[in-house]
């Protein structure tokens, strides 16, 4: 009887321990989990305030949060259906000193506790300063243009993603790379490049985007999968912090690529969204992008004709944020001054900007000047159509009530008619009638121009195309209205056709190059020509102000010859092309109030004699494809 109490006893002890620690181990997989916080930190006096916090994790449903630290508080807390997103507005006291806070989370089941940060703010000094028609901009493809830094071609993260003889494969271009040429772009003429998007991008091959049938690489930038990220490929956020800071004190500004419309296809929230409504669909059911942006200005449209433009998904891969969501808009609003407030950047270039509600850019574009009053912002609405492109400029409400608040657009509808004449030698008056067009602009003066980017075949590829066009392209571009854009490469030439041939290492920029075009010695003559014309042209915008900032008006406009003049204040420049193979001799009236009779005017670029004005008109005797810029002696 006493051996049967006595095991009794003992079976029952093993019962409860064990019962115990099943009740330990039960409990401990349903405590809440924190796997990420975005923002994940913040400033004291900033213009959004309270910040909206989203933490990513595990088991927060029923969760209350209490913050930990002096200076923040926490409230308006908000649980998705799964417990795998929790919201909670921080504000921050305005007199709270920078250091680690923290926010903690508690359930039924346990508690967590998240970091949080209130940061110190960037010095406003010589960052945040927008750019303007005072400068020349340069597109970076980052992967493409030097690799600086070749630890970071094959991270641990993301093995086998390197391969330089695959196009569509990362190729070791990064952030050590563009710090490295700084003083190149500095002598070209260059003061704010623009680089391709830097969020985190999957770290194994995208199998779900396949144009030729096989995996490819986001090395492009444009598949985020992380907002809060810095794609390991081209370095770390200090390194990207680097790279801006070293660019200021050269003089050069710095332009983020930023996409609000979509994320990649391996983003988290494709498989667990934030809110029921964070995307328009879901991966399973979703409707493809008809690519249809001229139903936005159409005020006799139906809403459904407008739907598919603004909620279908890209290529019917990238997810489409839905801005109409409260939370994923606030959401990217902060991930905006994120970055802004992190980093130190001057402007900013916004992707895909018409398939996103004009509603959201004006609450957007308020939110940065808001907090940053000089940053700017040029959005892509990529097509030829000026009536459509001016209808995402800022400074006027249109039939929909919507000022979209977009500081200013690229000019496609000018690029094509330039590529027209200038490559295949058809008719330069088509360039003086697209901006016959500039009255449709709230302000066309800062329209960026451009003759090519990475979204379409080199300038050099085009039919016909000569170094000769492309350097008379370069005059043009930055002798006209506007803020003239450059890609990288077309200053020596480079060609390449549709996506990827477009976006091929510069050379010199990568271990093993057969040459440096970085340098004189590793150009050819009719490189060192296209980059010597154009360093000659940045040089002379930035002497005579009235390339960048003056009036333009037209002189003479005829088939093959085109003469405008650039005035302002009491200066004026007058721009003289002969788009003709063969020597032409022009002769135009100027105005009397800006070239008095006898007024004796030199050609800037040496291809013409000096000219003077006689009878209120100059007679100009000008080489087959050429120009002249003629400024008074």
């Amino acid at each position: 009887m006493k051996r049967k109490f006595l095991n009794f006893i003992a079976h029952s002890i093993f019962f409860i321990v064990l019962l115990s620690a099943c009740s330990f181990v039960c409990a401990a997989q349903s405590a809440p989990q924190v796997l990420k916080i975005e923002p994940p930190n913040w400033w004291a006096g900033h213009s959004i305030n309270p910040v909206r916090v989203m933490i990513r994790g595990k088991n927060f449903s029923g969760a209350s949060v209490e913050t930990v630290g002096s200076g923040i508080k926490a409230g308006n807390v908000k649980v998705n259906d799964a417990g795998t997103y929790l919201f909670v507005d921080v504000t921050i006291d305005e007199h709270a000193r920078p250091g680690r806070r923290s926010l903690r989370i508690k359930t039924g089941n346990g508690s967590v506790e998240a970091p949080f940060e209130i940061s110190e703010p960037l010095a406003r000094t010589g960052r945040f300063q927008g750019f303007t028609p005072d400068d020349v901009l340069y597109l970076i493809m980052t992967d493409r243009f030097s690799d600086g830094d070749p630890s970071n071609n094959n991270p641990v993260v993301s093995r086998g993603l390197f391969d330089r003889a695959k196009p569509k494969y990362y190729h070791g271009g990064d952030f050590q790379g563009v710090i490295n040429h700084l003083p190149y772009l500095r002598d070209l003429g260059v003061t704010a490049i623009w680089l391709t998007p830097w969020y985190d991008n999957v770290n194994h091959l995208n199998e779900r985007e396949m144009p030729e049938g096989v995996p490819i690489t986001d090395y492009h930038g444009y598949g985020a999968v992380d907002f809060y990220g810095v794609e390991e490929h081209f370095g770390t956020m200090m390194k990207l912090r680097e790279l801006v800071e070293r660019a200021h004190r050269l003089g050069i500004k710095v332009i983020q690529d930023s996409v609000m419309n979509h994320t990649g296809p391996y983003h988290t929230w494709a498989e667990d969204e934030p809110t029921p409504t964070w995307y328009n669909g879901t991966a399973a059911s979703h409707s493809a992008n008809p690519f249809q942006p001229w139903t936005m200005m159409d005020s006799h449209a139906a809403y459904q004709e407008q739907r598919g433009t603004l909620e279908g998904w890209f290529i019917d891969i990238l997810p489409d944020l839905n801005q109409n969501d409260t939370e994923t808009a606030r959401y990217e609003i902060q991930n905006t001054l994120w970055w802004i407030g992190m980093t130190g950047i001057d402007g900013i270039r916004e992707d895909t900007l018409p398939y996103v509600p004009r509603s959201f850019w004006r609450d957007w574009s308020a939110a940065i000047r808001g907090e940053y009053p000089n940053i700017n912002v040029v959005g892509e609405m990529y097509d030829g159509d000026p009536a459509l492109v001016s209808f995402f400029q800022k400074g006027k409400a249109r039939y929909d009530g919507v000022d979209s608040g977009i500081d200013t657009l690229f000019d496609f509808p000018l690029l094509y008619p330039a590529r027209r004449a200038f490559a295949e030698v058809k008719e330069i008056r088509e360039v003086a009638r697209m901006l016959a067009h500039d009255d449709w602009y709230v302000d066309p003066s800062v329209l960026v121009t451009f003759i090519g980017n990475h979204d379409m075949k080199r300038f050099m590829s085009e039919p016909g195309a000569t170094y000769t066009g492309l350097k008379l392209a370069h005059t043009f571009l930055l002798t006209t209205r506007g803020i003239p854009q450059l890609y990288y490469g077309d200053e020596i030439g480079m060609t390449g056709a549709d996506d990827p041939d477009n976006r091929r290492d510069f050379p010199g920029g990568f271990l093993n190059d057969s040459r440096d075009a970085f340098t004189r010695a590793g150009r050819n003559a009719d490189e060192q020509s296209v980059f010597e014309n154009l360093r000659n042209l940045a040089r002379l915008r930035a002497e005579l102000e009235p390339l960048r900032r003056g009036a333009l008006t037209n002189l003479l406009v005829e088939e093959k010859q085109y003469a405008f003049m650039r005035s302002s204040g009491g200066a004026a420049v007058i721009v003289v092309f002969n788009n003709d193979r063969k020597p032409a001799t022009v002769e135009f009236e100027v105005p009397a109030q800006r070239f008095v009779e006898g007024t004796l005017l030199i050609d800037r670029l040496n291809t013409a004699r000096d000219v003077r004005v006689t009878g209120g008109r100059i007679k100009v005797e000008i080489r087959g494809r050429s120009a002249s810029i003629f400024s008074v002696r």
